[in-house]
């Protein structure tokens, strides 16, 4: 009987600390997860706002369905996009996915076949 009054002693001594102490690991995750998803989903969700924000005549854009095109009219929440010589559709500011690239695409450069290299050097 002494032996488990003894326990019973230790157990209570501890619930002070011991329900802080079990709160940790929880806030310890949450700080994880802070910095490794939400911040920077944040900081994402900002440059996108300012981008869409900084929009102006002559840009080019990527819509969020795909189509690639040229703004030729701003309006508050409405952007004329060119997309084919005389062919203009509208969309909303919300759906531009991202600034298109001006210069085109880059051509991917052919590679040399190792093997028949290996005779004509």
């Amino acid at each position: 009987m002494n032996i488990a009054y003894a326990m019973g002693q230790g157990a209570a001594g501890q619930g002070a600390s011991g329900g802080f102490a079990s709160f940790i690991p929880l806030i310890l995750m949450f700080v994880i997860f802070y910095f490794l998803l939400i911040r920077p989903q944040q900081k994402k969700t900002k440059e996108h706002r300012q981008m869409i924000d900084s929009l102006k005549t002559g840009d080019r854009i990527v819509t969020a369905g795909g189509l690639h095109g040229r703004i030729t009219g701003v309006s508050e929440a409405i952007l004329t996009v060119e997309i084919a010589e005389k062919v203009r559709v509208k969309v909303n500011r919300g759906s531009v996915s991202a600034l298109a690239q001006t210069g085109g695409a880059p051509q991917a450069t052919p590679k040399k076949d190792k093997k028949a290299d290996n005779g004509n050097a």
